[in-house]
């Protein structure tokens, strides 16, 4: 589906416009077209109406491209990406920017995409607002797909804090699969964000960003969002690591009590067992099995022997 918008230069807003009828008119200062989830017939509008390089193009139409921007004679060719929450994974979302016009193109249906649609209907007739310009509505476009990255990543901080304080009730086998969990979530929210905030440096460094200066403070707005947000992600795979290594420490300590007392109780038994071996040889030419009280004896022995080296294990340390 393709869908316009024109503003004109009264700043009213306008909708439902025939393609043809934004190429030549003067009565629109701008317009966005909007492709939305479009058909190759609806695809094919990118060159033979719009005439934009083939290069952009064929990045329109072979997604995932890495984020990027692109800069053309007439046009700037940027490369976004949207975030699925549920699944974290990357929508691309491709923008056109000129001196007239915004050209947005997405496979997939966008809720940030019909917001701002929404919000451009209802506010660029106020004069106050900055959105009036095919700049300020892309930078309404990449503010938005920007905010939805926030709430996933709170997500994971507060799932972080949920896994430090129940660290002493759960298994370590549990808290592990639940931290290697959190860092692949926090791989794929890296992958998109740190694109993304590569390329607003490279717009903010660039002299291409056309207009009034105060284009380029709120494009250093949305590029310090992308920084808080990567600095967060950066701090989050920290502590995920520091949790890592802190449960594979308590199971090391914990295998190594489970293998102190195990060789306790063969180091007590080792000597048991060579007595017992003893006298169960059945040799003949013993004298002390035809002892009355032999076998008592032998038993006290035992459990002599038994609980001095336990009180000697005890002595050194070993039950520390």
């Amino acid at each position: 589906m393709i869908r316009i918008l024109g503003v004109t230069h009264d700043h009213k807003v306008e909708s439902d416009i025939a393609l043809e009828q934004i190429k030549n008119s003067a009565k629109y200062k701008w317009s966005w077209i909007d492709f939305n989830e479009p058909t190759p017939e609806e695809s094919e509008q990118l060159s033979t109406f719009f005439q934009f390089h083939p290069l952009a193009i064929e990045d329109c139409l072979m997604v995932l491209q890495r984020p990027k921007v692109d800069y053309y004679e007439e046009y700037q060719f940027l490369v976004l990406h949207a975030l699925d929450p549920d699944k974290l994974a990357t929508v691309e979302v491709n923008l056109f920017i000129g001196s007239t016009y915004l050209v947005s193109f997405h496979h997939h249906a966008l809720t940030e995409i019909d917001e701002v649609w929404e919000a451009m209907e209802k506010r660029s007739h106020d004069r106050k607002n900055w959105a009036r310009d095919p700049f300020a509505a892309a930078y309404m476009v990449i503010d938005k797909l920007v905010d939805q990255y926030f709430p996933s990543v709170y997500s994971i901080e507060d799932e972080l804090d949920d896994l430090e304080k129940k660290g002493a009730s759960e298994s370590v086998e549990v808290l592990m699969n639940q931290v290697f969990d959190l860092r692949g979530r926090l791989l794929k929210l890296r992958r998109t964000i740190v694109p993304m905030r590569d390329m607003m440096y490279r717009i903010l460094n660039s002299q291409h960003i056309q207009g009034e200066k105060e284009h380029r403070a709120y494009f250093a707005d949305i590029y310090d969002h992308l920084l808080k947000l990567s600095e967060m992600i950066e701090s989050d795979r920290e502590m995920t690591a520091d949790l890592r290594d802190s449960y594979i420490s308590l199971n090391s300590n914990r295998m190594n009590g489970i293998m102190k007392t195990l060789t306790v109780i063969t180091t007590v038994f080792m000597p048991l067992t060579l007595i017992a071996g003893i006298y169960g040889m059945n040799f003949q030419n013993m004298p002390e099995l035809g002892w009355r009280y032999g076998y008592a004896t032998v038993l006290l022995i035992m459990a002599l022997l038994g609980a001095w080296m336990i009180l000697w294990f005890k002595k050194r340390g070993w039950f520390k």
